[in-house]
């Protein structure tokens, strides 16, 4: 299974969580501070909810979650040979969870993930490939972040 992600960044977690919990008719999958996931199958989506007071109502990144390791390997190698620049993330630890993830930035900057979940993480993640919220199309996992805030509000 396949599913598209729509991470989106939020003024207020409670406030979004409540809207989208009677929008999909829905709880969250996962709920930490500042961090809610909606893993849904009708529609197929990962919804992604991120606290970043001020940009409420912006997409933090997309992507597509992925049944397998070997799926994200294979899409690497596809994506490469495609011509587009890739960055690997293997065992990283995002979004409370511990992933293998490529990420490619599409034309206008927006950037996208494949991914796949290999465990649950009791911590957000302190990768230091993450980008600086306050850069051009922030999505976790690119860049470097300056703390561990930043880096939450701005990770999957």
């Amino acid at each position: 299974m396949s599913r598209v992600q729509l991470a989106l960044n939020v003024d207020n977690l409670d406030e979004a969580v409540t809207f989208y919990s009677k929008l999909f008719n829905a709880e969250p999958a996962k709920l930490k501070p500042g961090y809610a996931n909606f893993a849904l199958t009708e529609p197929p989506l990962k919804l992604v909810l991120l606290e970043n007071p001020g940009n409420g109502g912006t997409i933090n990144h997309l992507g597509v979650e992925v049944d397998s390791s070997d799926t994200v390997h294979s899409e690497i190698a596809r994506l490469t040979s495609e011509g587009l620049f890739t960055d690997e993330e293997i065992g990283a630890t995002c979004c409370f969870a511990t992933q293998d993830k490529v990420w490619v930035t599409g034309p206008s900057g927006e950037r996208w993930e494949v991914y796949t979940v290999l465990a649950d993480s009791e911590t957000f993640g302190t990768s230091p490939k993450h980008l600086d919220l306050n850069s051009e199309g922030a999505a976790c996992c690119g860049g470097s972040a300056t703390d561990e805030t930043t880096a939450q509000a701005s990770c999957c």
